[in-house]
């Protein structure tokens, strides 16, 4: 690979760099679009920009011949993500979500890898409605897209509550203090008293984006060893909280984690955080605002595929930046501090930590929904019609029901059992260790199915773990439907990424706390060659395992792929002929 192919110091700004810079700070015409009636979409300038606002226009494309052959234009639908920094409900905001689900979308609810939700199949004409029926309950969804910091990450903790307590307010402020500051959110979507003098409006800044924002997205966590349940080294920017005593001191700082890539591009490439060193935790406002500007002003703004940190990164090098980092702040970052990750998994079922209990549920693939046999929309929303504590997103797609005082966990016990409520701990380790993507049919990147499959791989799987015996041992696998990497499968032990309908690529090795990427094992194969080549090596992890090994650990030792502990290595290293 070549650096200045990253770099692409001389290259024409992308079209997306034309509509930031055109769009009167994220304004564009989105007001107009909306109330067009001709049509069910908007401008595709206004669909780039409505990300920003924390949307996305798709159409159902499981519909899409159809309407083609009938002359009408697509089902064009809308997705909406919510900004949620460190993933916590009230009951009532939860309410208030299931209600905009039920009235506005596909009722169902979608809990994001991020910690957050979003809603799918909301119609052009119910676009504004949901997003003024989610301000009423104190939610917003600016930012959670676009070209900026999305949703700050941090780990949920239920059983440590005085050390999340603190993270997710650390977490909070640094999204409060990277959100763009333009009016137009509320101008578009809770009719505020629009900028209309041209003089005001070229007054108007955004302090730390400048008009054109970032080069592409930017992704920003917090995680508390020993647990990486939020995957710190796949963030842009991670803080590795360094607990002294039972309190934070500081933070160790990563850098340059993406997870998206390109299929045939070998200049994209998955990548790994790299820990640069340890800040005072009141500092971690003043770092998070300085490494954002630095990948404002240093990153690929001609081709959006090599435009995330990790290749601006890449193409300098740490040294560099971390000399940039140290000019900005006026002073350097003190030597990394030592900590360790045990996993990257959820605890599920009754934890119990400071006086509160916390239930954690397994949601399959982050789906809500009601469904002829599980009615587990219907149950949450009984619970929080009584629960006085509080409801916590995970980055594996769960849902914890948390703060439950002892008096009331009688309460909510006998509502989980009422609507049989999962902890999931009757299902496979392998299922409850497992994410996926959305997919089809909304998702407009989608090459292959991954929600709507992945349950049925699992079950065909778990029939070789009962031969094997390994119904009860812990292996991470993720899936998704495209190259974006969503829902982070270049991290996981066994991962699998959409290569055409029914085809996937097969990765294997990821490191089991999150640490290490998997390697290419197969090339666009579908469920019979998945099944006839992982049923012998799970076979031989079986019985060659060693003591607490890992099965990323043991397809390493045993030769099937080789440890990738870097992007620039990806694509690069030697495949087994296993």
């Amino acid at each position: 690979m070549v650096k200045e192919d990253i770099l692409n110091r001389n290259g024409k700004p992308s079209d997306n760099e034309r509509i930031k810079g055109e769009s009167r700070y994220l304004r564009g015409t989105i007001a107009e679009g909306l109330e067009d009636p001709i049509t069910g979409a908007i401008s595709e300038d206004d669909n780039q920009l409505l990300k920003f606002h924390g949307s996305y226009q798709q159409d159902n494309r499981d519909l899409r011949n159809e309407r083609r052959r009938q002359k009408l234009e697509p089902a064009y639908q809308f997705m909406i993500r919510v900004r949620n920094p460190g993933g916590v409900f009230t009951p009532q905001q939860w309410l208030a979500m299931d209600e905009i689900a039920h009235k506005y979308a596909d009722q169902s609810i979608r809990l994001t890898t991020r910690q957050t939700i979003q809603f799918h199949g909301i119609l052009k004409w119910n676009l504004k409605k949901s997003i003024q029926d989610m301000n009423k309950a104190l939610v917003d969804s600016i930012a959670a897209c676009g070209d900026v910091n999305r949703n700050v990450m941090c780990n949920p903790n239920p059983y440590q509550s005085e050390i999340h307590a603190e993270v997710y307010e650390t977490a909070k402020r640094i999204s409060e203090h990277l959100m763009p500051k333009t009016k137009a959110y509320h101008e578009i979507w809770l009719d505020h008293e629009k900028i209309i003098d041209s003089r005001e409006s070229e007054e108007e800044i955004e302090p730390i984006y400048g008009a054109h924002y970032l080069p592409r997205k930017f992704k920003i966590g917090i995680a508390v060893p020993p647990s990486n349940d939020i995957d710190v080294f796949s963030q842009d920017l991670g803080f590795i909280a360094i607990l002294e005593d039972g309190e934070v001191k500081g933070y160790n700082v990563s850098v340059g984690g993406g997870m998206g890539m390109t299929h045939g591009e070998p200049s994209t490439y998955p990548q790994i955080g790299r820990v640069i060193g340890f800040i005072p935790k009141d500092r971690i406002i003043e770092v998070a605002e300085a490494i954002v500007t630095i990948q404002r002003d240093y990153g690929n703004r001609s081709n959006r595929k090599n435009a995330r940190f990790k290749y601006t990164i890449d193409a300098r090098g740490l040294d560099w930046l971390k000399n940039e980092l140290h000019d900005r702040l006026g002073w350097e970052l003190e030597e990394a501090r030592s900590y360790h990750f045990d996993h990257n998994g959820d605890r599920y079922g009754w934890i119990k930590g400071n006086g509160k209990w916390h239930f954690t549920l397994f949601i399959q693939s982050g789906r809500i929904k009601d469904t002829e046999g599980y009615q587990l929309m219907t149950g949450l929303r009984e619970i929080a019609k009584v629960h006085k504590g509080d409801f916590r997103f995970t980055g594996n797609q769960n849902l914890i029901i948390a703060n439950v005082s002892p008096q009331h966990k009688k309460k909510i016990s006998a509502l989980i059992e009422e609507y049989g409520l999962t902890d999931g701990k009757h299902y496979s380790a392998l299922k409850r260790n497992s994410m996926s993507c959305v997919a089809f049919p909304t998702c407009g990147l989608a090459m292959a199915e991954s929600e709507r499959y992945l349950p049925t791989l699992l079950e065909k799987l778990e029939e070789i773990l009962d031969e094997a015996g390994l119904r009860e041992e812990d292996i991470v696998i993720r899936m998704t439907g495209c190259p974006n990497g969503c829902a982070r499968p270049a991290l996981a032990e066994i991962g699998f990424i959409g290569k055409a309908p029914g085809k996937y690529n097969m990765y294997l090795g990821g490191g089991f706390a999150g640490e290490r990427l998997n390697k290419l094992y197969r090339e666009n194969i579908g469920e019979e060659e998945i099944l006839s080549t992982l049923r012998p090596i799970l076979l031989a992890y079986a019985k060659e395992r060693q003591d607490g090994e890992h099965f990323g650990d043991y397809v390493i030792r045993a030769g099937y792929v080789e440890a990738v502990h870097s992007g620039l290595d990806f694509h690069h290293t030697h495949v087994s002929a296993k």
